[in-house]
């Protein structure tokens, strides 16, 4: 398994780690912001963090049989998991503004659902895609993601499994610290799209 220096240079490398002032899919405004998609655009740096958190994730859930993971963000991540773990692999997409299974994907009653995305924050999304898993019938067997950044804050209260935790604060618009005021902000996350 990559160590977190390791997993750091890997992001850092393929711009993945970027600072400025960001607007998160939360609302919240943050001067780091994690971009999944550039790692991920870069499939041979992208497989080593994805083939560490495989082994993590076989460490703590080895009895799973399906993967699903919120568009946009975790499409990826969770195919290349599915892919390594040899997992079924599913994701959901907004239908005016809420995560719907589509494309004939279906949760089967007493599945068992590791939910996957790119990185957690408040984990608003993987929150919606364990309503989609219950009203199925199937069970959560856990959380997964590259990045944690939720310092322990998200509304998930199931453990979760990443391959990098990362305290980078955020603020609400109206308390904003001085150095970002003074920096146009940007949102770059999908949960608009």
């Amino acid at each position: 398994m990559l160590s977190l220096e390791e997993s750091l240079k890997i992001l850092r490398e393929t711009n993945a780690l970027i600072e400025g002032h960001f607007i998160l899919s939360s609302g919240l405004h943050s001067s780091k912001y994690v971009q999944c998609a550039q790692l991920m655009s870069k499939p041979d740096q992208a497989v080593k963090i994805c083939d560490s958190l495989a082994n993590k994730i076989k460490n703590e859930f080895n009895d799973f049989n399906l993967i699903l993971s919120p568009a946009m963000g975790g499409i990826i991540v969770g195919y290349e998991l599915g892919k390594i773990l040899k997992k079924q692999t599913i994701f959901s997409e907004r239908v005016n503004g809420e995560f719907k299974l589509r494309r004939d994907f279906k949760i089967k009653k007493g599945d068992k659902v590791l939910i996957v995305e790119d990185v957690i924050t408040t984990g608003k999304s993987s929150i919606e895609c364990s309503k989609l898993v219950l009203s199925n019938k199937a069970d959560i067997v856990g959380y997964a993601c590259i990045i944690d950044r939720s310092n322990n804050k998200s509304d998930i209260k199931e453990k979760i499994i990443s391959q990098v935790k990362l305290n980078i604060p955020t603020y609400d618009k109206d308390n904003l610290p001085k150095e970002l005021q003074s920096i146009k902000a940007v949102k770059p996350g999908s949960r608009d799209l």
